[in-house]
């Protein structure tokens, strides 16, 4: 089992900035490649960025690319998504998610294991 406890929303103006973060346990972390999806009202939830177990492969929405990065640091057993420039748009909650394997992925069906999500309100 592999617990995921995102933090790091709240509420922006737009053009700010906000970092999340997601702190894993309960696997060894390296060995799992991490995601984050985005879920707005009365929408799917859809993939923001993915990172490989290393960290040394990353990818992204097109629609993300340039704003957001994603980041992890194996030593503290935490993913991070750094979003730039946000937009109202960007509004949702987002969720961090852990795959077994080491491959990133786009694919939110093949992600085992999701945290219980943290609300970002961009205002305009």
């Amino acid at each position: 089992q592999v617990q995921l406890v995102e933090s790091g929303g709240g509420l922006v103006q737009a053009g700010g900035s906000l970092r999340l973060s997601c702190a894993a346990s309960g696997r060894t972390f390296s060995n799992s490649a991490m995601g984050w999806f985005r879920q707005a009202p009365g929408k799917e939830r859809e993939f923001v960025a993915a990172v490989s177990g290393s960290g040394s492969s990353t990818m992204y929405a097109d629609s993300l690319k340039g704003r957001f990065t994603i980041s992890r640091d194996n030593a503290k057993n935490t993913v991070y998504l750094q979003m730039n420039s946000l937009k109202p748009e960007d509004t949702a909650v987002y969720y961090c998610a852990a795959k077994e394997g080491v491959n990133a992925s786009p694919r939110r069906i093949v992600y085992d294991y999701w945290g219980q999500g943290t609300q970002v309100t961009v205002s305009s």
